[in-house]
């Protein structure tokens, strides 16, 4: 996510917040702690998401965290990448095609409407349904019937979506417009939750206060401050909360929330910025995280944009040629980076060293394949990233790289904060290009190229459009076998190596802490921070 953990874009370096301070309000007439935290609370640093947090609606990282605190889908997946049953009892097929969906008993929604089969399909239909405008509408592009409720012009021809059926209140089947071999594996994406039905009477309303059927009930939301929610007790997974509940806090920078941390004003941060990062394993000992997960760093152009519309291919490679990368990871980001060699991280399935000389530092080439391709408009590009994110260090080293080596001047173009970056892109309105970060949704190659640079994906941020690529992602979606559909993509990943629609930076590794007044804090595959299985002191 912009993400991520689930499909979502990435708000820092990787992650970070919003915000000026440290929040406010409090929960009525709750036991606090000397932090300000309702007894057995824990709180983390997680900005203000882009949009109210419907699991169809959100596909960054700040309301991914809330949305998994609040919400739970059918399956997930384990450390190893293999899927774990959810709300989910079976999802079985026989032909990739036809998928049936059995779902556990028991389940609630935390207004106590129970948890259906019905529940899923209308929400599903819901998510779709181009009237909803729901950015994550693609992802259900596969289920047979989309284009009557999500046409590429004009109104709907249908309110639901005819590969949907309910069989009883726990089971309901899925067919597709063709076989997706893999299409079990985007069920662990947190946009297929469902929602209740009072969601479906004023989404807008429900947003603000949501119901969902996760492990947590919402409590209170103040606006680029704080997002509070509450252990639900009736909550039927086998991964409820360890804690009573969450705060989730902002900060108007990866700096200000990582003195808070010190400060004991909050618990966790998921990100330690480039200035704290050669400091922060002295200043934190045990308590200092550092590990790889399935992200990678990217620097995207907008191809509608002035310096990159009709661009030739060989000014994205002379370009992303003149780049560094091993350098800026070990001296900016003080060796907290690995240089990326492909479009997807070492953590999912098919993932492939591209082996090719436009991901390599040579800046003798670079400057010659600029010049070969006609160079940019006006000698001049920007780079868009959020001020909040810990990115300015590594853009503008990435920036001189190009400027040096190239002879193109390179700006670097921050936003205040990830909100108002993720709002440019989605207008259009990106100058040059932007700091793109992706968090693997499921543990295929699949997900860093089809969610990212197909032309109709709503992640496609860029614009990119490329017809022979678009075939050969689809061609990947109806193989006849999951290990097929992953080579498949992998040829497809070698024709983007040759079009460049974004030039991969860093292979990620979460740089993370905590306090001292929680325990059992731990990092998932996704490099998410498990937040439900925290403890306090």
């Amino acid at each position: 996510m912009r993400g991520a953990r689930s499909a979502k874009w990435v708000a820092g370096a990787i992650v970070v917040a919003m915000a000026a301070t440290a929040c406010g309000g409090d929960s009525g007439d709750d036991k606090k702690s000397a932090s300000g935290k309702p007894e057995g609370y824990v709180s983390i640093e997680v900005g203000e998401p882009q949009n109210a947090p419907l699991p169809s609606d959100t596909n960054e990282s700040n309301g991914s965290y809330i949305v998994k605190a609040l919400f739970t889908q059918l399956l997930e997946f384990d450390d190893k990448g293999e899927i774990v049953y959810l709300n989910a009892e079976s999802v079985e097929t026989e032909d990739s095609k036809t998928w049936t969906v059995k779902l556990k008993d028991g389940w609630t929604f935390h207004n106590g409407e129970k948890v259906t089969a019905q529940s899923y399909v209308d929400t599903w239909n819901f998510a779709a349904n181009v009237k909803n405008n729901q950015k994550n509408s693609f992802w259900f592009s596969d289920i047979k019937g989309y284009e009557d409720v999500h046409p590429e012009k004009g109104d709907p021809k249908a309110e639901e979506m005819s590969g949907l059926k309910v069989v009883d209140d726990l089971t309901f089947t899925v067919e597709l417009s063709e076989p997706v071999p893999y299409f079990e594996y985007k069920l662990g994406y947190t946009t297929w939750a469902p929602l209740p039905s009072v969601a479906f009477d004023d989404p807008k309303k429900f947003g603000e206060k949501p119901i969902g059927n996760g492990p947590y009930k919402f409590e209170k939301w103040n606006h680029n401050k704080l997002f509070q929610v509450a252990k639900y007790d009736k909550y039927k997974g086998e991964d409820s909360a360890k804690n009573e509940g969450i705060q989730f806090k902002n900060y108007s920078t990866p700096e200000a929330a990582y003195q808070e941390l010190l400060s004991g004003n909050v618990d966790m941060v998921r990100q330690i910025g480039a200035k704290d990062l050669p400091k922060y394993k002295q200043d934190l000992g045990d308590r200092a995280i550092e590990q790889p997960y399935a992200a990678v760093q990217s620097i995207v152009p907008a191809f509608y944009s002035k310096p990159f519309k009709d661009v030739d291919p060989k000014v994205l490679q002379g370009l992303s040629m003149a780049i560094d990368r091993e350098t800026i990871a070990k001296t900016v980001m003080n060796g907290t980076r690995e240089a990326a060699t492909s479009f997807t991280p070492p953590q999912v399935q098919g993932n492939q060293d591209l082996d090719i000389p436009s991901l390599k530092f040579d800046a003798k080439k670079a400057k010659e394949l600029v010049e070969e391709g006609g160079g940019v408009p006006g000698n001049k590009i920007w780079i868009q990233f959020n001020a909040d994110g810990g990115h300015k260090e590594w853009v503008t080293a990435v920036c001189e790289n190009i400027r040096q080596n190239t002879g193109v001047e390179c700006i670097p173009d921050s936003k205040p904060d990830f909100q108002t970056d993720l709002d440019l892109r989605d207008a259009n309105k990106v100058k040059g290009m932007y700091r793109g970060g992706w968090v693997a949704d499921y543990p295929l190659n699949v997900n860093f190229m089809r969610e990212l640079y197909h032309s109709k994906a709503e992640a496609n941020s860029g614009r990119f459009n490329n017809k022979e690529i678009d075939a050969l992602m689809e061609k990947g979606d109806h193989a006849k076998t999951l290990e097929e559909s992953i080579k498949l993509y992998q040829e497809a990943e070698q024709v983007m190596a040759e079009e460049m629609p974004a030039f991969p930076i860093f292979n990620y590794k979460i740089n993370a802490g905590y306090g001292e007044d929680v325990e059992n804090v731990n990092v998932d595959w996704h490099g998410d921070l498990v937040v439900s299985e925290v403890t306090t002191k």
